[in-house]
Formats: structure tokens, C-alpha cells, sequence
């Protein structure tokens, strides 16, 4: 899994479910995972919890040697910022996290100043 998506990976997404209003979310943790259908709430295996996924377009390929789908999920771990502010993701972000406000179907998203947990600074007049 990279951390690292591209739009070009995401061509065949047709729609983002969210599970969690993404409004009250500063960064969401992205992966591709390879599920066995197109549409629906994918298998979620890992800690943490599943705070959104995309569905596929009909008739989306599959992979030829495991018959599987790449889709993207969304996620957040236990000591992910919005359960733990003072922790590890007080300022910084995951490298696989992005703003939720940036995504869409097709769309890798973006990291932001609200995702990197820092304050826009605004320069004071005259400078």
C-alpha cells in the first residue's frame, strides 16, 4: 500500500460514502484495499475505525489474477487526532492522511493546513 495516491489510481470511483460527517474530521487516513465487490461497505481489518469508503462504477474491472476490486477506505487509529489532540498527531499528520474536505470520487485529495494540525498564520498589515 502507498501512502502516496494518485487521481490516476481512482478513475473507476463513482461516489464517496461517509460513514462520519467528514466536516468534523481534520485529516482522514487513505488506502486502497482489495475487496471482493464494487459497491457497498468493504471488509474493514484493521484498528481504529472506518469513517468512510468510495463505491466503484458498474462494470469497474477487476484485478485478472485475484478477481478483486481496488477501492479506496477511509480510516482513523486509536491515537489518530480527533480521539487523542495531545498526542503524536497534535501537529503533523500521518503521511497517508489527507483533508476530507478535498476528496471526491476520482480524487486523491490534498493535505492542508487544517490536516497538518497547524493554524493559518496571518501576516500582520504592512509586511
Amino acid at each position: 500500500m502507498s501512502s502516496m495516491l494518485q487521481d490516476t489510481q481512482l478513475v473507476d470511483e463513482a461516489d464517496v460514502v461517509w460513514l462520519e460527517d467528514p466536516d468534523n474530521l481534520d485529516y482522514v487516513r487513505q488506502a486502497l484495499d482489495k475487496v471482493t465487490t464494487r459497491r457497498g461497505r468493504p471488509r474493514y481489518d484493521r484498528d481504529g475505525r472506518l469513517v468512510g469508503y468510495t463505491n466503484l462504477k458498474p462494470g469497474s474491472p477487476s484485478d485478472p489474477d485475484s478477481g478483486l476490486f481496488a477501492r479506496r477506505v477511509f480510516f482513523l487509529l486509536p491515537h489518530d487526532r480527533d480521539t487523542d489532540p495531545e498526542g503524536p498527531y497534535a501537529v503533523g499528520a500521518p503521511g497517508e492522511a489527507v483533508d476530507p474536505s478535498t476528496l471526491a470520487a476520482g480524487t486523491a485529495g490534498a493535505k492542508t493546513t487544517r490536516s497538518q494540525g497547524r493554524a493559518i498564520q496571518i501576516a500582520p498589515a504592512g509586511r
